[in-house]
């Protein structure tokens, strides 16, 4: 269930935020970060941009990751209150089905996914052969995202041939009163759990990747390419935080939930 968030545009600031109290939202310092991102979609731009990890760090307290990001609780939520002003009338995953997700998963994210990393490999090998000499991180760089990519396209396999089929047939087996398909893999937390480290490990490369690009900011020697390539890589982060937190956070719970149903 949701926390029955919302967000009146009479609400300013955070103090009148306060004021309309349980009713309207109820965000403390033990609220997960995840549970943050699934009611308000739009929050996840404002917790990107203060680097407060809500896909696979999403179970972390609030509190615990404001203050670690050293940002003050109130000064975060008026960002949330700005951002769903500014986005007001964006896509509600929480009311999509699960073949909707899976649907814009696979065509928001999967595709870009594909496109930059194509992208991407032949811009790392460009940076890297002309500025690798002074610039010894970048072979490190070039060597993660080698790493990177690998997994993501045997993940992303994994999950076109086998866990979204099965998923979006689960969905159809309920709305037509029918008995679940066949699952090889016994029961969908098996590969859920796998994803999940999956992800894990994804989260762990993009943390590495963006202390060794020192946050994606090009030195002062860096040509257009080299530019380029740490906004790519920038943006790539970025995408791949939201496409973990939809699977991680919404997809899979409901998944294991719909299976349980049977």
């Amino acid at each position: 269930m949701g926390m029955g968030f919302a967000l009146p545009d009479r609400l300013e600031n955070y103090a009148s935020f306060i004021q309309y109290g349980e009713e309207i939202m109820n965000i403390s310092a033990t609220t997960k970060v995840r549970d943050i991102a699934i009611e308000f979609p739009q929050a996840t731009r404002v917790l990107e941009k203060l680097k407060i990890d809500y896909c696979c760090g999403g179970d972390r307290p609030l509190g615990d990751a404001c203050a670690t990001a050293g940002v003050e609780m109130e000064n975060l939520v008026e960002l949330i209150v700005g951002a769903g002003k500014a986005e007001a009338g964006g896509r509600d995953f929480q009311q999509a089905t699960l073949t909707e997700l899976i649907g814009y998963i696979l065509d928001k994210h999967h595709v870009y996914t594909k496109d930059e990393m194509a992208r991407l490999e032949p811009l790392a090998e460009k940076v890297l052969t002309a500025h690798g000499e002074n610039h010894p991180e970048l072979r490190e760089i070039r060597e993660l995202l080698r790493e990177l990519f690998i997994d993501l396209r045997q993940h992303m396999f994994k999950e076109e041939q086998v866990l979204f089929p099965f998923v979006v047939e689960l969905e159809k087996s309920q709305t037509q009163n029918r008995r679940p398909p066949f699952a090889p893999f016994g029961t969908v937390n098996n590969p859920i759990r796998m994803m999940s480290l999956e992800h894990d490990t994804a989260g762990d490369i993009l943390r590495r990747l963006r202390k060794l690009s020192a946050d994606y900011m090009a030195p002062a020697d860096g040509c257009l390419s080299y530019k380029t390539f740490y906004a790519a890589l920038e943006a790539f982060e970025q995408d791949l935080h939201q496409h973990i937190h939809l699977e991680n956070n919404l997809l899979f719970p409901k998944a294991v939930e719909l299976e349980q149903q049977f």
